[in-house]
């Protein structure tokens, strides 16, 4: 038998490394509920299963993120682990606004995937998602980071910016599964795909993620305020960073401004680029996204912005997350 392609069998030895590295601690999740029905239609009972979807457990002691819109409203969740084990779960708290969710799973001996670092991701640079399309296990599929920055619209009407797109072949059943590197860290938690386009699926990054579940476990929820503009995380030039003196050398362009929101009022437009809030340094949408707590409502706080070749200061008052809708940060 002729040898193998190198470059393939390498391909295929990191595909399969990484899967063995994170399968173990993939899970399928069943939902059930009293889902709503159209009047004058007999509903289903209230343990009736309504839905199904992946995640994945992230410590050892039970801790499962998925997708908020796998289990929103869940009467009953139930885990299935690798090899077939199928546990009671119960709800620690979800944030719709990222669609993300944390349950908990008591039972001894499970696995927790390495967590990675997705701001290091590349464009073009090998990726696997693993879930359980249409109730198959602990299925694995593998594509290539297509872009970075990417925004999407959660359920509640709020931008999820610096989103992953993949290649990666999802399908109903994936929501909530892990997105992994070759080296078999997560580096997001897959969530939609885009229909009918092919080849084109969407990942919250793991480190948006990390710093939701903190939340989720301490109080159940996020508690956010809100400036009124979307952006996305994008590179300054070295020269334009050392001439301003920037301790970062990337920042969050502003895509869009919320007519009559806290940005708005400020002067803040579409095309700055903000490199400072409140007195912290902002390198990228996550760090916006952390100085954004609901003690920040209504309190005066410094923006700095780079509008072409200047470096301007202004003062925006963010408002309670709930007084604006439609708005990513």
């Amino acid at each position: 038998m002729p040898p193998g392609d190198p470059i393939l069998d390498a391909y295929s030895r990191a595909v399969v490394s990484a899967a063995d590295a994170v399968s173990r601690s993939v899970v399928k999740i069943d939902v059930h509920g009293r889902p709503a029905v159209p009047r004058g239609v007999s509903p289903r009972r209230s343990d009736a299963p309504v839905g199904s979807g992946s995640g994945f457990v992230f410590t050892p002691d039970g801790y499962v993120l998925t997708n908020s819109h796998v289990v929103h409203g869940a009467a009953r969740i139930q885990v299935t682990m690798d090899g077939g084990r199928a546990h009671e779960a119960r709800m620690i708290g979800e944030d719709p606004d990222t669609d993300l969710a944390v349950i908990r799973v008591d039972t001894p001996g499970l696995v927790a995937a390495r967590l990675g670092d997705s701001s290091r991701l590349k464009v073009g640079q090998l990726v696997i998602a693993i879930g359980n399309p249409f109730g198959f296990q602990c299925t694995v599929t593998a594509g290539v980071v297509s872009a970075l920055g990417r925004s999407m619209r959660a359920v509640s009407g709020r931008l999820i910016d610096d989103v992953i797109q993949t290649d990666a072949a999802l399908n109903p059943g994936n929501s909530g599964g892990p997105l992994v590197t070759a080296a078999g860290e997560v580096v997001g938690v897959n969530t939609a795909m885009i229909q009918p386009a092919q080849g084109i699926s969407l990942a919250i990054a793991i480190n948006t993620a990390s710093h939701v579940v903190s939340q989720l476990i301490r109080e159940g929820r996020v508690r956010r305020s809100v400036v009124g503009l979307a952006g996305q995380s994008v590179p300054v030039h070295r020269r334009v960073a050392r001439y301003h003196g920037l301790e970062k050398e990337t920042a969050v362009l502003v895509i869009s401004v919320e007519t009559g929101g806290p940005a708005s009022r400020a002067g803040i437009r579409p095309g700055d680029l903000i490199v400072g809030f409140a007195g912290h340094t902002v390198g990228g949408v996550d760090d916006l996204h952390r100085l954004l707590t609901e003690r920040l409502v209504g309190a005066a706080s410094p923006v700095t912005l780079l509008r072409g070749a200047d470096k301007l200061d202004v003062t925006v008052m963010p408002a309670p997350q709930a007084s604006l809708a439609g708005v990513g940060s």
